[in-house]
Formats: C-alpha cells, structure tokens, sequence
C-alpha cells in the first residue's frame, strides 16, 4: 500500500502546473495546502488504480484513503473520496463512523467538504435513511465543516426529491448560522430541493426571511423563476 501512495505522489508532483498553483488559493478564504494538479488530471491520476482499489478489502482501501486524508493536501483528498465512492456497494451501516471521522479530523476547506459528502455520504444516507438522525447531529456542531457537511450531504438525494422533510429539520438548525459558508451549504440544499419542490421551498424561504440570511436566501431561490425570485428578494 506505501508503494501505491507513493506512486500516486509522485504522480501528482509530476503533474503541477504553475498557473494552477497560483490560482487554486483565490477559491478559498482559508489556507489551502495544494500541489497544484488540474483537476482532470487528479481524477485521470485516482482512476488509474481503480481497478486495484475495487480488489482490495474495504478496510485497506479505507487505511490508503485515510493516509491521503493525513497529508492535508487537496487533491489527495479528492483521490481519497474518489477511492473510497469506488467501493460504494460494499457500503455498511458502520462506514458512517469512517466518513464522520475524515469530515471531523481532516476536512478543512468547502471543497474537500462538498467531494466527501456530495458522494460518499450522500450515497451512504440513501442506503441507510436513519443515519439522517446523524446529520441532525452534525448540525449542531460547533466545527463549520461538520455543519457545512450536514446540508451538503444531502444535495443529491434533495434533487431526486427525497427527504424533503430532513431537509427542512436541517435548515431549521442552520437557519440563523453566521458563517457564509454555512450559509451556502444549505442554501445549495434547498436549492437542489427547489428542482423537485419548487412550492415548498418557496414557502420556506418566504415564512423565514425575517431570519434568512441573504447569502442563504439567493443560493435557496437561484433555479426558481424570476417572478418568484423577486418576490422572496423584497425586504
């Protein structure tokens, strides 16, 4: 396993670029440690071991992704969350405890956040629906990360319509957060919920914009038709 990561180290080194060095850290208001690897090439780089990740033990490929995670660099982190969603089916209950674990230790930057959980969370959620008592949990969290993953988790099953009522529970929590990005995780949340309940999410914004923070409020409202869009953007 030390041979694979450090293969796909070098690997990444070899695919530095200077432009995407510079330009990464503007995305980010916080410290970011990257290689400056484009993000196809990341992913052409985590494909290529695929066929070697699918063979193992999960719990091999869960000790090589959570060394990726150690390093604090970004696109190994992108290799870590593309590794372990390449496993997806052999998903247990008991899994969960591993994601909570890398979003608490080792998540520091949205967009680590968002490619765990988007995926890998959001997929495990759907298997298992009571682990949405969790993502209560996660709410709560005094780490932003740990609050941003709660709304972000559920992006994708919120398109395909599911867990409208979880949804709503989620945002309540994070209604009144005072961090933006926070505030954009789920406002993306009911954004994506706006593509199958439009109505509702309509009504939610409306019966809570005296408590909606703006950021939240724009990215709940950005796929509704422009009438409605005006309507919920009166002060």
């Amino acid at each position: 396993m030390e041979t694979m990561i450090n293969t796909v180290r070098q690997a990444l080194t070899e695919q530095i670029d200077a432009h995407t060095a510079e330009s990464g850290q503007r995305y980010f208001k916080e410290d970011v440690r990257l290689y400056g690897v484009k993000t196809g090439n990341v992913r052409k780089i985590a494909r290529m071991y695929e066929s070697q990740i699918k063979a193992m033990a999960k719990r091999d490929t869960f000790a090589l992704c959570e060394t990726l995670w150690q390093s604090g660099m970004l696109e190994e982190s992108f290799i870590a969350c593309h590794w372990s969603f390449a496993i997806h089916k052999q998903y247990t209950l008991d899994d969960f405890a591993v994601f909570e674990r890398w979003v608490t230790l080792y998540v520091t930057n949205w967009a680590s956040c968002d490619t765990l959980c988007n995926h890998n969370v959001g997929t495990l959620v759907e298997m298992y629906p009571d682990l949405l008592q969790n993502l209560r949990l996660w709410a709560r969290s005094e780490n932003r990360w740990v609050r941003r993953a709660a709304a972000v988790t559920l992006i994708v099953p919120a398109r395909r319509g599911k867990f409208l009522d979880d949804i709503f529970e989620i945002a309540d929590i994070l209604l009144a957060d005072r961090d933006d990005l926070v505030q954009k995780g789920y406002g993306w949340m009911l954004k994506a919920a706006s593509e199958r309940h439009q109505q509702e999410i309509f009504d939610y914004v409306m019966q809570n914009k005296a408590i909606l923070p703006r950021t939240a409020l724009r990215y709940a409202i950005e796929k509704m038709p422009e009438a409605l869009r005006k309507q919920a953007m009166v002060k």
